[in-house]
């Protein structure tokens, strides 16, 4: 998938320059929903596919910044690019820092704007992507019985198979055994794929 069959969200009261915008990602083209308030960009979002929010700080209503916590606070992991025309340091520092992706001032650079909106699109592929490989290694671990488990986590702490037959009390013929079961059951062939799946979904977890 390309960063261009994602969504923008466009959120701005200023009916003008909404259209403008909208005109301009989709000359480039992305596909673009427009909302014109805060309010009903919230009651009609339903996550789809990739997707990011291009919102205005300054509106009737709920502010630009409002929103992007809002859509922190019900769990969306959506990336934000934050637009106003009316910048500062203390605003461009709070958006930053609840985790938009970029702060613009009005009047965008078209070229930038495209780069900007496309590697937000990147984001949320690679965040959706690294949510259902966690979900799948979660649903892999499941099917382990709690020897198996205890095994893999000795086997990601690096110990080798007699270190874990005397952690745990049983042979190292039997450690090869509950190995295979469980590298059968993770659906892995090789001890290096093993350790980097399980250490990255326990990245994945901390982050």
């Amino acid at each position: 998938m390309t960063a261009a069959q994602g969504t923008v969200f466009i959120v701005d009261d200023d009916d003008g320059f909404r259209d403008s915008l909208a005109l301009m990602l989709r000359l480039k083209g992305f596909t673009v929903e427009q909302f014109a308030s805060a309010e009903s960009f919230l009651a009609g979002f339903a996550p789809r596919g990739p997707s990011c929010l291009l919102v205005d700080v300054h509106m009737t209503g709920m502010s630009g910044l409002e929103l992007q916590a809002e859509l922190k606070r019900r769990g969306h992991a959506l990336p934000v690019i934050v637009i106003t025309a009316y910048g500062d340091v203390a605003t461009a520092r709070g958006a930053l820092k609840a985790g938009a992706v970029d702060f613009l001032e009005k009047p965008l650079d078209e070229e930038s704007l495209g780069r900007i909106v496309a590697m937000a699109l990147d984001m949320d592929v690679a965040r959706r992507e690294s949510a259902e490989l966690h979900a799948d290694v979660e649903a892999r671990l499941a099917r382990l019985t709690e020897r198996e488990r205890e095994v893999l986590d000795l086997v990601a702490a690096g110990r080798h198979n007699r270190e874990i037959a005397a952690a745990l009390g049983i042979s190292a013929r039997t450690v090869e055994v509950y190995k295979a079961r469980m590298m059968e059951k993770m659906r892995v062939t090789r001890l290096p794929d093993l350790i980097r799946l399980i250490l990255h979904h326990r990245n994945a977890q901390e982050n």
